[in-house]
């Protein structure tokens, strides 16, 4: 081999592997990061159960803040998510649980000093659980008492947690779970005006490390350890209610943070400060039916997947105590 081709092979070789260095956390983080969820806080009688089927479908640029020389970087992400969702009591509060279980499929491309390279994965994603309980505004309520309640204000909070369920194989870069484990508690606070809501929820997400990051493979024999500082979150929503089942929200989010280290060696380059804008509508199907339909488009981002989203989720809910 010549050293002309042998110089083009290595450039191939950097490409891949800082191509994949940013990609690594796009799929675990098109899940979570960049949540837009109007309405989180609102209020269900107890023992309100429901199943959702959610499908995602997120295309777009990466950037990479000069972090790597690397252009004409995309991505098209596929995920589907199983939900669980069920209302109960807490201490005489309106609270409830739920529990995720997402798959995706992303096929990223790139060019690095002309040399274009692609990447697939596939597989199950981390898997992720949420408890809210609401504070004020919110109690724990039958269905009689719920026909006859109205929101004015509404002031809760919640914990959402992370799992490292993924597919995940220490001694490649790329991989579809984050192997760490991630927690976001979160304050929550709604505000109805007639047909009007407004929300607004700030939280700050937290990660363990990555004890195997990229180790023990052809490229680095060792072990090496991989830790993110913490992301702090905001999001609002305006919702209009056609009816009491039929509402549209106008939406947007904000999150700020998480540089990461590798081997306790922190890369500056990776600090984020994005946002989101979009829009959601929920539409009543039949008496246990909904349909969910969101777009969003990232309104600024400094590092990462500046993507086009849409979703749509069908619930199916149902009351009553499991027997």
């Amino acid at each position: 081999m010549s050293q002309f081709e042998r110089g083009i092979t290595s450039r191939g070789k950097i490409f891949k592997l800082a191509f994949a260095a940013v990609l690594a956390l796009s799929l675990p983080q098109a899940l979570h990061a960049q949540d837009l969820t109007p309405r989180a806080y609102v209020i269900n009688p107890v023992h309100t159960n429901a199943v959702i089927l959610t499908y995602s479908f997120s295309e777009g640029g990466i950037l990479f803040n000069n972090a790597i020389p690397i252009t004409d970087a995309s991505a098209k992400i596929n995920v589907s998510i199983f939900s669980y969702y069920h209302s109960l009591g807490f201490f005489g509060r309106s609270a409830n649980i739920t529990a995720s279980l997402p798959y995706g499929v992303g096929n990223f491309q790139g060019t690095f000093i002309d040399n274009e390279s692609r990447f697939y994965r596939s597989g199950l994603l981390d898997s992720a659980f949420r408890f809210s309980v609401n504070l004020k505004g919110g109690p724990a309520m039958s269905v009689k008492d719920f026909q006859s309640w109205r929101q004015k204000t509404i002031l809760g909070v919640s914990l959402t947690v992370v799992a490292p369920t993924g597919q995940y194989d220490g001694t490649k870069l790329i991989n579809n779970g984050s192997n760490r484990w991630a927690f976001k508690p979160e304050l929550g606070y709604s505000r109805r005006w007639g047909h009007w809501v407004l929300d607004a929820y700030g939280g700050v997400w937290f990660f363990t490390t990555n004890p195997e990051y990229f180790s023990h493979n052809a490229f680095v024999p060792g072990t090496r350890v991989q830790s993110q500082q913490r992301i702090g979150s905001f999001e609002e929503h305006l919702s209009y209610d056609v009816n009491p089942r039929l509402w549209v929200s106008l939406d947007g989010n904000f999150w700020f943070g998480g540089r990461t280290s590798l081997n306790g060696v922190e890369n500056n380059n990776t600090l984020q400060t994005s946002s989101r804008i979009g829009m959601t509508a929920s539409i009543p199907v039949s008496k246990h039916q909904s349909l969910k339909v969101s777009y969003s488009d990232g309104a600024y981002v400094r590092f990462g997947g500046n993507y086009q989203n849409i979703s749509v989720a069908w619930q199916y809910g149902w009351l009553g105590r499991p027997n």
